[in-house]
């Protein structure tokens, strides 16, 4: 042969290998890194390392701890973050939303960034679940959002894009309209990449005058939105009729707040939405709403929508779709195909043909009770899917109250027997309406984790029953102001006898607010919101004055409502909520008979589940010899090619490791603070670690400020 020839084949031979090892070193960092919001575009929360296993996993130990000494001393702040690990570094937030960077071998801090440094007033806007990365190039970016604004940094500085929007930040009110500005918009949870466009999300409030919950994209560069879809279609977009002819101008809600999933090949995002506002009553926005209650699949490029898939009709019981859909491949009618699974509030799983929306196991629609309110309309039927089973209790029944002992159980069946228990889809009601699985599920934010070798969904359950009990609402010629605004824009959470309640964490009692807060700092908690509290900015200095006066002394005389849309700046509903009630025995323990939290493996190609166990403890209970109970739980599981399901979210502040074969625990230690969180999981120089957020503040457990990572001896 030729030497020319023999030079050649050389070339060739040598170009495969670099081919290979390219290859295999980009395959190899991806496996590493935790890139994304739930571990890849497609939210499979599934990590591909396997050093850590069913048989070594009992020894782990703590690699490295930090602490961004920013909890809220009155326990009201948290950490929701499952943060990124690229190349070695961490980034994350903190409770009071400072958002970070560490080395992620030694958890040392390499910068950080406060985005209310130079306004402080803006605190507290709400928790932050996660980041987004993007590079080209040299060029990396982090982007996050905070308040409501989207921000971008250098990630190796930390340091603001000054091209990006207005010196590093966008308005995510900008684009939704004039009214928009003085009303409640934030977003809690990233949003999805494709290419170089951010496909973003918002939370707004739960009540009548919302702002609209569109969906925009945002280009990474620029800032510049570069389409929007609007949730609640305007005259002439598909779903229009499933409204009030003027309800777009109106109605707000049918927002995205719980993340996006991206299909890279197709260029598709998949959109969870939720409930329009108000969420429990929806006499002024009759139809089956779409789309809100839907997955949505639209294009990524142009905001077009190729298909969408609704869960609930006219919701009346705030049944967001609570989490990203995870994309997976299953074995349906003995051929693979590419599906979305989707879990609800109600444990519901929907498996869901990825291009065209169907269902790939049969949905009913049942019919479901009529409404009793005046005005409402509840749809005459609801989606019922066939398989997967649900992996949460559905019906309150009398064999399901609570056994742990005769005096709770007699407790239990007092308050059971006075309200309406039929099940899922009975409306809300003046004499109560239970609730079950509750207003956090069911499934929540914390989302499935999916093995894509046995497509195998892992997800956590709370089985914890709610009451959603309406009033007739005073209307404003019949009472003072103060009584009235207290009672539309508060009550539902701060209850209508100012009690607090339990909502996205604690929420404090008012009947002493007049002696823990100046009426100055009272005005400004209404204008401005903090934490899960939404801003009140729309309500003048003359209507706050009454609503103070009103939580000052509720006996007190008022100036007389004068009725009118003009005065009361938003929509007057004839009917509101006495708040967000968890449904407790005389002890504080779940009114329902246990297990009170779950975690269930459910096989996607059949529908069938594989296993179920309780996850949490009540230590007290268990002393007593009651058996093991599970916890209320907030945040998700993780799943590795090793063999474990890892999750911590439970009231019991512990982190547990669990063979996601037979659903055995394995590995559980103590947290320094609640981990309501989803874990995530990297390695870096042959090392694999698993962190978690502990940053405690829901169900009364402590506030923390903690990121902890194990990893096993060396």
């Amino acid at each position: 042969m030729p030497a020319s020839n023999l030079r050649y084949y050389h070339f060739l031979l040598l170009t495969f290998c670099c081919g290979l090892v390219a290859c295999y070193s980009s395959e190899n960092a991806l496996n590493k890194n935790w890139a994304f919001y739930g571990g890849d575009a497609g939210q499979t929360r599934y990590s591909p390392l396997s050093q850590i296993t069913p048989q070594n996993v009992a020894d782990l130990e703590i690699a490295w701890e930090y602490h961004s000494g920013d909890a809220d001393s009155l326990n009201r702040t948290q950490i929701q973050c499952n943060p990124l690990i690229i190349d070695g570094i961490l980034y994350g937030s903190s409770p009071s939303l400072s958002f970070f960077a560490l080395d992620a071998q030694t958890g040392l801090e390499k910068w950080r960034y406060n985005p209310f440094a130079e306004d402080y007033n803006m605190f507290g806007m709400g928790v932050n679940r996660g980041l987004v990365y993007w590079e080209e190039g040299a060029e990396k970016r982090i982007l996050f959002t905070a308040s409501h604004y989207l921000y971008a940094l250098d990630a190796e500085t930390g340091k603001p894009i000054p091209s990006f929007g207005v010196q590093g930040k966008v308005d995510l009110k900008k684009g939704l309209g004039e009214e928009a500005q003085e009303k409640f918009v934030v977003s809690n949870t990233p949003g999805a990449i494709y290419e170089d466009i951010l496909v973003l999300g918002t939370r707004v409030d739960e009540g009548a005058g919302a702002a609209p919950g569109d969906v925009r994209a945002y280009d990474v560069r620029s800032g510049d939105i570069l389409w929007t879809f609007h949730t609640i279609p305007h005259p002439g977009e598909f779903g229009h009729d499933t409204w009030p002819e003027d309800a777009w101008s109106r109605v707000g809600g049918a927002n995205s707040w719980a993340g996006i999933s991206i299909d890279q090949e197709r260029g598709w995002a998949f959109i969870p939405t939720g409930s329009a506002s108000y969420d429990f009553y929806g006499g002024d926005r009759w139809g089956d709403n779409l789309f809100a209650n839907c997955i949505l699949a639209l294009d990524a490029r142009t905001g077009e929508r190729i298909w969408h898939f609704q869960t609930v009709h006219h919701d009346l019981w705030d049944r967001d779709v609570p989490a990203a859909p995870n994309l997976i491949r299953v074995r349906h009618q003995g051929k693979m195909k590419d599906a979305i699974s989707q879990i609800t509030k109600d444990g519901f799983v929907y498996v869901l043909d990825r291009e065209t929306g169907e269902p790939l196991f049969p949905v009913e629609e049942r019919e479901v009770p009529p409404s009793v309110l005046e005005g409402e309309q509840a749809a005459a039927t609801q989606p019922f899917p066939s398989l997967p089973k649900p992996f949460a209790r559905q019906h309150f029944s009398e064999a399901e109250i609570t056994d742990i002992g005769e005096e709770n159980q007699a407790y239990v069946r007092n308050i059971w027997e006075k309200t309406r228990h039929e099940g899922l889809f009975v409306p809300p009601s003046p004499e109560g309406t239970i609730i079950l699985p509750g207003f956090d599920g069911g499934g929540e934010w914390g989302g499935a984790a999916i093995d894509p070798a046995t497509r195998t969904l892992y997800v956590n359950a709370s089985e914890m029953p709610w009451i959603l009990t309406m009033v007739p609402a005073q209307k404003p010629s019949e009472a003072g102001r103060g009584k009235v605004l207290y009672q539309q824009y508060c009550s539902s959470c701060h209850g209508q006898n100012r009690e607090g309640g339990e909502f996205m964490g604690t929420i404090p009692a008012l009947t002493d607010i007049a002696e823990r807060k100046t009426a100055s700092e009272i005005s400004l908690l209404i204008r401005q919101g903090k934490g899960a509290m939404p801003a009140f900015s729309f309500l003048d200095s003359v209507l706050i004055a009454d609503i103070i006066e009103f939580l000052d002394d509720p006996e007190v005389e008022q100036t007389a409502g004068k009725g009118g849309d003009d005065l009361w700046h938003r929509p007057y509903l004839p009917y509101v909520s006495t708040g967000y009630h968890r449904f407790y025995d005389q002890e504080g323990y779940p009114a329902i008979r246990p297990p009170w939290g779950t975690l269930t493996a459910i096989d996607l190609n059949t529908g069938q589940h594989k296993w179920q166990v309780r996850l949490g403890e009540y230590q007290e209970l268990t002393a007593k010899g009651i058996p093991l109970t599970g916890t209320e739980n907030y945040g998700g599981p993780v799943v590795t090619e090793g063999g474990l399901v890892f999750i911590a979210a439970t009231r019991d502040e512990r982190f547990r490791a669990f063979d996601k074969q037979t659903g055995l625990m394995l590995w559980e230690t103590d947290l320094p603070a609640g981990g309501y969180a989803t874990p995530a999981i990297y390695m870096i120089d042959g090392k694999q670690f698993v962190v978690i957020a502990c940053g405690g503040g829901k169900m009364g457990t402590p506030s923390g400020d903690t990121y902890r990572a194990y990893h096993l001896p060396d």
